[in-house]
This record gives structure tokens, C-alpha cells and sequence, in this order.
């Protein structure tokens, strides 16, 4: 099945995509798709009254306490950015505070120069996973999603400290459209990705590419912390970044994105400057 979130942000209702492609709500069945209804999909019908009009989607998950994201997990990437390949899988947090909705803006931050585009595939926790083997990690999966991991660079590799402060920012998680049950979705590891930059490719690869897949950094991740259910981990990104090209390139007020990863649907991004930010 194919959930959403719809409606203003922070006051979005479950939601649940018919075989017809209608929009239905689901808020005669639960309150939100969240916490232990992440554990309990598959009961979950979409019979409820079909949704009028073209509203707004916001993350298709709530109450997510954990954005764990992956760094260098294609090599390819790491390779336009003169990185070495992690031994080990590279974690880093991405605060909860930045994820919306897939079509909503991302904001050009006051003083940020080097603003970019990282498409990436989000998986949803349902069950919590804590030291969970290989062989379960995908029996804790609720769903996968898109995710844009927004990123300003300058901020990311020059401004000390870790990578939090350029990953962070309000409006750099476009997450969603869609959560899209395992067995819509089949194996993880066999998904395109795909990023266009007002209409041109930047970015296109597949899942297979990966390093390390969703398997392994569910029981990897699972050793440190308890993954719990409505936690996103973003898996990482292909080559094809602005940081990557040569010349750099990166986001400005006007530009638009487009996502897609198969099966997930697509995010349609504007980008704005927010003077007042």
C-alpha cells in the first residue's frame, strides 16, 4: 500500500493511495501514521472517503524521532568528492526539524552559498530493530520513501565541528511523497534514483550501487541504538552532486528539483531565498 500525510503542515491526517490512485482518508481507522500503526500497516484499508481537490502532502510519517543518514555510501560518490570509501558504514544525524513535505520549497538559508541536491532512499522503521541480525533487518521495515538530503556544503566541510550544521536547516528534508509498503516496493537494492536540476539529470543510478545495503545498516545501526518505530534512515546518494561538477554548481532562488526513486513516486521542489531567514 501506498500512505501519505496530507493537509497544512503540522496538521496533517493519514491518508492512503486506492488502486484507483485516489486519495483516501484513513482518519476513521487511526490518527496518524506513526509510532505503533507503523507496526500494523497491512490492516489498514483504503475504503475510507476519498479526499477532494489536489491538498497538500507532507511527510509521509510522523512523529519521527531519528533521521539517520549515511555518508559515501555509493562509490561513485565518494569518488567525485576526492573521498576515501568508509570502512564501515559513515553515520550522521539529520535534525527531525528539517524534514516537510515532498513539493513544499527548500529555503536558501541567510549567508549559505553552496546549497545542494542529494536524492537518497529512506527507510521507514516499523518494528524497532535493536541488535537485530542481517538476515531480520528487512522484517523491521514499515515502508521506503524519498528522501532529498539538502545539504549546504560550506557549512558541511568548512564551518568546524561535524556535518550537522549543513544538513540541518529548516526545509532541507523533503521526505515522501509517498510510504510505500515492502511488498509494493521487492528488493531494496534494485531501485533507480533519478534527480533532475530545472529539467537537466544530475543525478541517476540504482540502489544495487550501493556500498552498503538496507539490510546491513538496519543490523549495523540496530548495534548502537535502538531504531525505533517512525525512524527514517537515508542511505545515501549517487554521484552527481553540485560539489561533484566541474564546475561546482549549486542551488539558487528560482531553480526547481525533481525526484524520483521507482515506485516511490516524485518530489517537485522549488527553491526560494528567504531574506529574512
Amino acid at each position: 500500500m501506498k500512505f501519505v500525510r496530507y493537509g497544512a503542515p503540522g496538521a496533517e491526517k493519514p491518508g492512503v493511495i486506492d488502486a484507483d490512485g485516489q486519495l483516501r482518508d484513513l482518519s476513521g481507522q487511526v490518527s496518524d501514521l506513526s509510532g505503533d500503526v507503523l507496526t500494523r500497516l497491512e490492516t489498514l484499508t483504503a475504503d475510507g472517503p476519498v479526499v477532494p481537490g489536489n491538498p497538500r502532502l507532507g511527510p509521509p510519517v510522523g512523529g519521527t524521532r531519528k533521521m539517520v543518514c549515511i555518508g559515501r555510501n555509493y562509490a561513485d560518490h565518494a569518488a567525485e568528492t576526492g573521498s576515501e570509501l568508509p570502512p564501515e558504514p559513515l553515520i550522521f544525524m539529520k535534525a527531525t526539524s528539517a524534514m516537510q513535505g515532498p513539493n513544499d520549497p527548500v529555503v536558501i538559508p541567510r549567508d549559505a552559498t553552496k546549497v545542494d541536491w542529494e536524492v537518497e532512499l529512506g527507510v521507514v522503521i516499523g518494528r524497532p530493530a535493536r541488535y537485530v541480525s542481517e538476515a531480520d533487518a528487512l522484517s523491521h521495515v514499515a515502508g521506503y520513501c524519498i528522501v532529498n538530503d539538502v545539504t549546504e556544503r560550506h557549512w558541511q566541510k568548512h564551518r568546524a565541528g561535524q556535518w550537522t550544521k549543513g544538513k540541518s536547516p529548516d526545509t532541507f528534508g523533503p521526505t515522501g511523497p509517498w510510504l510505500v509498503t515492502p511488498d509494493l516496493v521487492g528488493d531494496p537494492q534494485a531501485l533507480d534514483l533519478s534527480l533532475w536540476v530545472n529539467g537537466d539529470i544530475r543525478q541517476q543510478d540504482n540502489t544495487a550501487q550501493m556500498i552498503f545495503g538496507v539490510a546491513h545498516l538496519i543490523s549495523y545501526l540496530s548495534g548502537f541504538f535502538t531504531l525505533e518505530s517512525g525512524d527514517i534512515i537515508a542511505t545515501g546518494t549517487p554521484a552527481g552532486v553540485g560539489a561533484g561538477m566541474s564546475p561546482q554548481q549549486f542551488l539558487k532562488a528560482g531553480d526547481h528539483m525533481r525526484l524520483t526513486v521507482a515506485g516511490l513516486g516524485e518530489q517537485q521542489i522549488p527553491v526560494i531565498k528567504d531574506e529574512g531567514y
